[in-house]
């Protein structure tokens, strides 16, 4: 029995070394509970270079996770399960979160290089006074398509996409406000209207348009068009930039109706445990040479006025993705229409894409 009881004791005291050495190893190496950072982005998001240079500045670890929709964000943050330091919501989402006590406010002493950001986009409805938010990235959802498959005719309008001549020939994207939101635009309503004949309105337009629609798709359809499988896509401004770097026939357009100027932020969620460390990865983030790294990289539109002047000429005055301000009043941004209004949204979608069936 002695022996037995000596055997486990060993056992025991081995193990707790073991777990000791591992412990103070992690620490050694920025992995300590109090020295991690945990960021909640979307995909391919950021210039992870930028993540291992913010670690050998700060001695921080990032551990670095990604959503695909903002609804899935929300919910594993409501949930609590992770403890998010950072995570990178659209602007409606910002205002629900805002609403529903799920954000920390900032601290804009800690945030020296929140002067970079251009004062335009600032202090907007969806956050007054950058209490919660910094701007990260910007854009436009609008129409990548290809002149040579159309053989030379341009696109300039929703409606351009009804044309017959256009069968089997466009990709959407799998999202209910922007298919919806461009049936509401092409009729000349607001991409936030809540009038459910004119849903209704949109949706039938939409129905319309099943026979040009080759696919309604996610991250893919950016392979999709350059691959030329397809001559039009529906697509987030962003992915435009993408795609046409790898296919240079390719353009982009802003329809003339209007459309969609989305923003997306950098927030501490309340499920942060290190606040300190997160003031620390957004105030690098603004960093004008760290912002034009990273623009250069994920291919949308910063919102960081200093960092222009690190990036080339000929992106900054590209107007289809650095508008006019005369398109800009055109745009509007996503607002948070509540859970009752946004199943509508969600169920006229989903007939739509049952309708293709």
């Amino acid at each position: 029995m002695n022996h037995l009881v000596r055997f486990f004791l060993i056992i025991a005291v081995s193990s707790a070394i073991i777990l000791y050495a591992i412990s103070s190893l992690n620490t050694s190496q920025g992995y300590s509970g109090t020295n991690t950072l945990t960021v909640y982005n979307w995909g391919d998001y950021i210039d992870e270079s930028l993540i291992k240079k913010f670690e050998k500045q700060t001695g921080i670890k990032v551990i670095y996770e990604t959503f695909d929709s903002n609804e899935a964000m929300m919910t594993k943050i409501e949930q609590g399960g992770t403890s998010y330091d950072i995570a990178v919501p659209s602007e409606y989402m910002i205002d629900k979160m805002r609403q529903e006590d799920l954000l920390i406010p900032l601290d804009h002493s800690k945030l020296p290089n929140l002067k970079n950001i251009d004062p335009r986009f600032m202090d907007l409805p969806f956050d007054p006074e950058n209490k919660y938010s910094v701007p990260y990235f910007w854009g436009t959802v609008g129409i990548v398509y290809n002149p040579k498959m159309l053989h030379g005719k341009k696109i300039t309008s929703w409606n351009d996409l009804w044309d017959p001549d256009l069968k089997n020939q466009i990709l959407l994207i799998d999202g209910a406000r922007e298919v919806m939101g461009m049936g509401l635009n092409s009729l000349g309503y607001s991409l936030n209207d809540t009038n459910k004949k004119h849903l209704l309105e949109a949706k039938n337009k939409l129905d319309l348009l099943t026979p040009n629609v080759k696919a309604i798709v996610g991250d893919e359809i950016k392979m999709l068009m350059a691959n030329e499988e397809a001559s039009i896509g529906l697509v987030w401004s962003g992915d435009a930039s993408e795609i046409m770097s790898e296919n240079e026939d390719l353009d982009y357009v802003v329809p003339k109706e209007g459309s969609n100027l989305w923003f997306d932020n950098m927030v501490i969620p309340k499920t942060a445990k290190n606040i300190e460390g997160a003031h620390k990865f957004i105030n690098f983030m603004l960093d004008p040479k760290v912002t034009a790294k990273n623009t250069d990289y994920v291919g949308y539109s910063t919102p960081n006025k200093a960092a222009l002047k690190y990036m080339p000429k000929e992106v900054v005055e590209d107007e289809r993705f650095y508008p006019t301000p005369e398109l800009t009043k055109k745009l509007e941004v996503y607002e948070n229409l509540g859970k009752r209004n946004l199943a509508t949204y969600n169920e006229l979608f989903l007939q739509f894409k049952m309708h293709r069936k």
